[in-house]
């Protein structure tokens, strides 16, 4: 191939390859009772551990389950955090131990020991549009 075409290639197929993926999000195992649900999403485990989210939605839970899209993203390792705000506080609700009272979840269903998950246990690897289902507890 000569090297204008293999450029001109390059230059029209190249944002194709970095183009914008949609992560589609089903959330299931929620109370029954409808509450708002509140998700953010991070892209470190810099951002997951302090909670500074790159994008956050509110959604209505309904029936115990939940969807949501965020659109755009480029590829990369994402996480969320959720919680279903029960009382309308605006917060997660914690017993005088910590623990939450409301119902929560992380992306990849992760757990953690003593705390919440990390960021590598809650990652997930966006290369293209995907979709995956977080299952509160």
């Amino acid at each position: 191939m000569n090297p204008l075409r293999t450029v001109l290639a390059a230059a029209l197929f190249g944002p194709l390859a970095a183009a914008a993926a949609d992560l589609r999000v089903t959330v299931a195992d929620g109370p029954a009772t409808a509450s708002p649900l509140y998700v953010a999403m991070f892209d470190s485990a810099e951002s997951f551990a302090t909670g500074k989210s790159i994008a956050a939605q509110v959604v209505p839970l309904r029936d115990g389950g939940a969807q949501m899209v965020f659109v755009g993203l480029p590829a990369g390792r994402y996480a969320l955090k959720l919680f279903v705000d029960q009382n309308g506080n605006g917060k997660l609700d914690a017993n005088p131990l910590g623990l939450p009272v409301e119902r929560h979840g992380f992306s990849n269903d992760a757990r953690g020991t003593m705390g919440p998950p990390t960021f590598d246990a809650a990652a997930v690897r966006l290369d293209g549009d995907a979709s995956i289902t977080v299952h509160l507890r």
